[in-house]
């Protein structure tokens, strides 16, 4: 039922209860990439094979073991995956919180610019949340790529010769 809710709509009602600062933005940011997170997350760990833990536990693993070991390794290409999907989000959300009275950031430039009928200064603050983006999505591709080198690699991505 919390996931139906229009979270976008939710950074107003964050600006009132936590103020203009720094923290309604944060969580106006947090409540948009929640959902996509956890979802992942839950599913990932829902998809790990049933074989890998009955071998681990006859191997000796505790809970903890089991966790760190097997449990997270296999569910962590979900986890990224969502980071991929959430980081934008985050993004939208901080921007979305920063049109509520803020006082600086790319959101308010983007608001003043375009109440200022200033399409350069939108055009820059857009042209500035894609650098945002695309810088971190490198950071997590390859973070990706340090993180789970023991997967396959992608259909079509195959050196070929």
């Amino acid at each position: 039922a919390a996931n139906a809710i229009p979270r976008v709509v939710l950074g107003a009602l964050f600006a009132i209860s936590l103020g203009l600062d720094i923290r309604s933005k944060v969580a106006t940011a947090a409540i948009l990439v929640f959902f996509v997170v956890f979802f992942n997350a839950f599913q990932g760990v829902r998809e790990v094979e049933r074989n890998l833990i009955a071998n681990a536990r006859i191997l000796g693993a505790d809970d903890r073991r089991l966790t760190t070991e097997v449990i997270v390794p296999s569910a962590l290409s979900w986890i990224i995956a969502s980071l991929h999907i959430s980081f934008g989000l985050a993004l939208v959300g901080a921007v979305v919180g920063e049109l509520f009275g803020a006082t600086q950031g790319v959101g308010e430039l983007i608001y003043s610019a375009e109440h200022n009928f200033n399409a350069n200064g939108v055009f820059a603050g857009m042209l500035l949340l894609a650098a945002m983006a695309l810088l971190a999505e490198a950071f997590i591709t390859a973070l990706e790529n340090r993180l789970v080198r023991w997967r396959p690699p992608a259909v079509g991505s195959e050196i070929q010769i």
